[in-house]
């Protein structure tokens, strides 16, 4: 006897078929969706079940029901090659968008600076705009990119990266260049490595990641109040704390991405993809402008 989950939250005892191999893993925890006839059982490996056939989501075992012996198991070398080859490409498709969008804000950062731009609008109302711009472009794709055009999604995105780089003009105003592409490369260096610790770990980062979000509402909240105190020793705590915080949200929000990939759902995946950029070129540029409080030179 099994128990077989038919319904969310529901088991039903069945029978398996005679010439079920027993030393298939048992079923220890249910962790499932259901979509009709389909549904996800988490036994150590992950198996998708359908009518008859089982197949391996993650390149673990594959069970097909046949004429001859009912129950046979192979190994799913074939379907584990195919998902681990589109989860690669979904990756990729995450830190490509991430990085256009870096090199789309450094680009209109320079600009802005170089030209004067910034330095025209930076005490008019205009300014208000270009700060509080980006915010709510990150609220509105966030809410909406399931349901607007992946086109309308990428345009949102790359005007986002635009505004983001018009508002961090001033570090090339009050930072030399050299300490900017300085604190740059230690910054990309810190979110490659830990991005790939999120990839790569088995070990689940969720706790982490909840202590790192109650970190990011203390940053928040610290930097408010600074901003009255104007206070060097909080705003060299806030920097501190920050690097740390940032670093943590990488590794996480990499691991929530790869899980986030399905198979097979090419316009899912591009929206999810474009979603999870959106998240590491938060965590990447914040990293950046807290390491600059300590790479930083200020120009004379």
């Amino acid at each position: 006897m099994a128990e077989i989950c038919t319904l969310p939250g529901r088991f039903a005892r069945e029978e398996f078929p005679k010439g079920v191999n027993s030393s298939l893993p048992k079923i220890r925890s249910i962790d499932f969706f259901l979509s009709r006839d389909q549904l996800v059982i988490e036994t150590g490996t992950a198996l998708t079940i359908s009518y008859g056939r089982f197949n391996s989501v993650k390149d673990e075992a594959s069970m097909s029901y046949g004429s001859g012996n009912p129950w046979s198991v192979n190994r799913a070398a074939a379907t584990g090659a195919a998902y681990d080859l589109g989860l690669r490409k979904y990756m990729m498709t995450v830190y490509n968008y991430m990085a256009s969008g870096l090199v789309l804000t450094g680009i209109v950062a320079w600009l802005g600076a170089d030209s004067g731009f910034y330095a025209q609008i930076a005490h008019t109302p205009l300014m208000f705009v270009v700060m509080l711009a980006p915010l709510g472009l990150v609220f509105f794709l966030s809410a909406r990119i399931y349901t607007m055009s992946l086109g309308a999604a990428q345009m949102t995105f790359w005007v986002y990266a635009a505004l983001v780089g018009l508002s961090l003009s001033s570090i090339f105003l009050v930072y030399t260049g050299a300490s900017i592409a300085q604190t740059f490369f230690i910054a990309a260096s810190a979110f490659l490595a830990t991005s790939l610790y999120g990839y790569t770990t088995k070990a689940d980062l969720t706790k982490m990641g909840s202590f790192m979000v109650m970190g990011l509402f203390g940053i928040i909240i610290a930097s408010v109040v600074n901003i009255f105190m104007a206070s060097s020793a909080l705003q060299f705590a806030i920097s501190v704390i920050g690097v740390v915080v940032f670093t943590g949200l990488t590794a996480w929000d990499t691991q929530r991405i790869k899980e986030q990939y399905v198979e097979g759902q090419g316009d899912l995946v591009a929206r999810t993809a474009l979603l999870g950029a959106l998240m590491l070129y938060l965590d990447f540029v914040n990293l950046f402008l807290m390491l600059l409080q300590f790479f930083g030179q200020r120009r004379d």
